[in-house]
């Protein structure tokens, strides 16, 4: 399904779209990785927010994610959508650029930027930031730095797909295996041939075995090279194809994660410390196993320690079984009994009951740490909450607007 800039919104109709199965990690603090990072650095973020509820859904996810990844890796994360501050004055105190969703338009923040870049800056892209339909907007942007000039196809729907590591040399795909498994997105595909250019490092593309790519007949790939990740030899950048969430455009619901793939994740936390001129693998620690407390010191526990899809989750007096051993897994899932922690019926509103159900890799089953010790839920944006509040056995757990309130403050296994 054809994208248009930010610029030209465009509707898009709902999808038949598939479930995200990732692969497990271990995030006892979110994310659980640890970069070797020298000295601290400081990222910025521009984005719009306004086009394509599953390229908002990614800025959401991203300005939860990147925060808690730099207070794990050794930089700070700004966000913004004011354009402005893409100037030669405000860029000296930053160590990385990040474009979410777009990219500058006006002159003078494109001269700023690649004034930035040229004195050896870093950047990090995502997806649309790349989408260019006019052959004459900002050619050094799009033929010689990206390397792509314009937007040729996409496929659709959004899948999960196994890509190859092309340059296992490079310090972004340190410690990576030959190939790895992304988080479900939609891939744009290029005017131009990346692996004619001599300037383009490509680092990882879709696997020959991952073929065929798309869910929509009519907009399938059945076989071809289609680049995935690659850097400008001439500067510290990376782009990313992926950073579109599978969506239900009906209900404005994500049902999948940009962060669900635990390489995907390493992947990029290694392009941004590069990005930065720094440079060294992340490496996930083991899965952690154990009780999580919380409100009135009481554990999060399976009622009645049934595995039934539907079973309640629930406060109760902390006691050492099953029903509240729990692991931390799969970007930030929550298993015990051989179910994941669940927001019932993929639920958004305050009061959503939260369930034990099979682990199916979507969105209702990803908890991030947040603020004040809490829990959340980043395909609602809300937190995990006891009802009450109360700390009685049998308190209800749900989702809610998050308060940084005690009720909402949890210690997972370490």
């Amino acid at each position: 399904m054809m994208h248009f800039r930010a610029r030209t919104p465009l509707h898009r109709s709902l999808s038949r779209l598939l479930a995200l199965f990732v692969v497990l990690l271990g995030v006892q603090t979110a994310p659980a990785y640890r970069a070797h990072a020298a000295t601290p650095f400081k990222v910025i973020a521009f984005y719009d927010g306004t086009y394509d509820a599953a390229h908002i859904s990614f800025d959401h996810e991203a300005n939860a994610w990147f925060p808690q990844a730099g207070a794990q890796n050794g930089f700070t994360y700004t966000a913004t959508t004011d354009w402005s501050q893409l100037n030669t004055a405000n860029l000296a105190g930053y160590q990385v650029v990040m474009f979410l969703d777009d990219y500058p338009h006006t002159a003078a923040q494109q001269t700023a930027f690649q004034t930035y870049m040229a004195n050896g800056g870093g950047f990090v892209g995502f997806h649309v930031s790349a989408y260019d339909d006019d052959t004459s907007d900002w050619p050094w942007y799009h033929d010689t730095f990206l390397g792509t000039g314009t937007f040729r196809s996409n496929s659709w729907g959004p899948t999960s797909e196994t890509l190859r590591i092309e340059d296992a040399g490079h310090p972004v795909t340190a410690g990576l295996p030959a190939t790895i498994t992304s988080s479900v997105s939609e891939w744009y595909s290029w005017q131009n041939d990346l692996r004619q250019n001599p300037d383009i490092d490509i680092l990882a593309s879709l696997d020959p075995s991952t073929f065929p790519v798309g869910t929509d007949p009519n907009q399938t790939w059945n076989s071809g090279y289609y680049p995935i990740v690659w850097s400008n030899r001439h500067y510290r950048m990376v782009y990313d194809n992926f950073g579109h969430n599978a969506m239900d455009y009906s209900t404005d619901t994500a049902l999948s994660s940009t962060f669900a793939s635990a390489q995907q994740n390493q992947l990029l936390l290694q392009e941004i410390t590069w990005a930065a001129g720094q440079s060294g693998p992340v490496t996930p620690p083991a899965n952690a196993t154990g009780p999580i407390h919380g409100y009135g010191g009481k554990c999060v526990d399976i009622a009645g320690a049934n595995t039934a899809n539907g079973t309640a989750v629930q406060l109760y007096t902390c006691n050492g079984t099953a029903a509240q051993n729990w692991t931390v897994g799969g970007a930030g899932t929550l298993s015990a009994l051989g179910k994941c922690m669940d927001v019932t019926s993929a639920g958004t509103a305050n009061g959503t009951k939260v369930q034990l159900y099979d682990c199916n890799g979507t969105g209702s089953q990803v908890w991030q740490p947040g603020a004040n010790g809490s829990l959340v839920n980043p395909q609602s944006g809300k937190c995990l909450d006891a009802t009450g509040p109360s700390s009685a056995d049998g308190t209800l757990l749900q989702i809610w607007s998050c308060t940084g309130a005690a009720n909402q403050s949890w210690s997972l296994p370490s």
